[in-house]
């Protein structure tokens, strides 16, 4: 976290002193006040510096990037990381060499992935950002693979009338699932278990 205490004749001239300094802006620090500072006599006797330290906030986004560029660096594979922002959301997608690698078993380490860099972007926020972290657009064809899955199941669990279980999933995964059948009014679906072992089950409307 960069810091930087400076001087001015005015308050305003040593915060633009600092944020010069820092370069950076206003909304993107912390400004304390530690001496307003005195004019003096006529301006020239008795004046007395404002004194005022500025610390630069860090970029959330900016911070996730850089670790998730660290960590797939220490997984020595050569990747490159588009990042896209709307609003609390910002996606991360990375594309390169190796990328099975990164992506794991059914998405498994790409899940490992978002979840530490999600951690890191809201240590630097303070409001929650939802971090999404892609490669290549596998989670594109996840969720079509997973559509899929769910219209194959629903159809076995009307064909046996018996609950079908899913393997365990994250959260938006199960959302995905869930999603797909809400208007298939042969079934329902709910979350049973715990995270990690949380799974998605198909039962027939009976």
């Amino acid at each position: 976290m960069k810091q930087i205490t400076a001087t001015g004749q005015t308050v305003d001239e040593a915060v633009e002193s600092a944020l010069a300094q820092l370069q950076t802006t206003k909304d993107r620090a912390e400004i304390t006040i530690i001496d307003e500072g005195k004019k003096g006599i006529f301006g020239i006797f008795g004046t007395k510096p404002a004194i005022v330290k500025v610390t630069m906030k860090m970029d959330p986004v900016e911070e996730s990037k850089k670790f998730l560029q660290q960590v797939i660096a220490n997984m020595g594979v050569s990747a490159q990381i588009e990042v896209t922002v709307q609003g609390k959301n910002v996606e991360f997608n990375i594309s390169g060499e190796k990328i099975a690698i990164l992506i794991g078993k059914r998405g498994q380490t790409l899940n490992s992935l978002q979840y530490l860099t999600q951690l890191v972007a809201n240590r630097f926020s303070e409001q929650f950002i939802n971090i999404i972290v892609d490669a290549e657009n596998y989670r594109r064809r996840r969720q079509d693979t997973l559509i899929q899955l769910a219209e194959r199941l629903a159809d076995k669990a009307v064909r046996t009338g018996q609950d079908v279980a899913l393997e365990p999933m994250p959260s938006y995964e199960r959302k995905v699932i869930h999603t797909a059948l809400v208007t298939n009014k042969k079934v329902k679906t709910f979350s049973s278990g715990t995270d990690p072992n949380r799974h998605l089950v198909i039962t027939p409307n009976k």
